[in-house]
């Protein structure tokens, strides 16, 4: 059976929607342990705002084609969200894997906006574009933000861990 474009969208929007609200639970998890690392901790808080901004463009874009986000989607995502910050809390290097998965999670983020133009435009919905662009433009610079505390992250974790202090979150 073959799927028309716009519900393809609308898929596409609550997808997008659990994505972000994922990293938001993780992302306000990770917050409560990195006051050894202020510059992170600083970066995560800058990008709880910002999420919170695209969770509601994702919303109003969802509400112009008359549809919701998914309960059970979103359900399923924050479970798998915890199982990751579990497994990660069980590591030896939690703040080094979390720094991690973040920034490969802001470039899930890019891929899944830059497709969700694609798909928009294609339902007759340009006029949302703008708004998947300036996600795009946030998450790029998230992205940079966490690519740049690498290296420093992982000196001050190094530096902790040698020392016999809380390295880990």
């Amino acid at each position: 059976m073959a799927e028309d474009v716009k519900s393809i969208y609308a898929t596409a929007l609550r997808n997008t929607r659990a994505l972000e609200k994922q990293g938001l639970e993780q992302m306000e998890r990770q917050l409560s342990g990195l006051e050894s690392y202020p510059d992170y901790a600083a970066a995560l808080r800058d990008h709880v705002q910002t999420t919170k901004t695209q969770l509601s463009r994702l919303d109003t874009a969802l509400e112009a084609i008359g549809e919701r986000p998914s309960a059970l989607k979103e359900a399923v995502t924050s479970v798998a969200g915890t199982v990751g910050a579990l497994g990660h809390a069980m590591a030896s290097d939690e703040t080094l894997k979390n720094l991690f998965a973040g920034y490969a999670y802001q470039h899930d983020q890019i891929a899944a906006y830059r497709s969700l133009i694609v798909i928009a435009e294609a339902a007759g919905q340009s006029a949302q574009v703008p708004q998947f662009k300036s996600a795009i433009e946030e998450e790029t610079k998230a992205a940079e933000r966490i690519a740049a505390l690498i290296e420093p992250v992982t000196e001050t974790y190094l530096t902790r861990a040698t020392a016999g202090a809380k390295a880990d979150s």
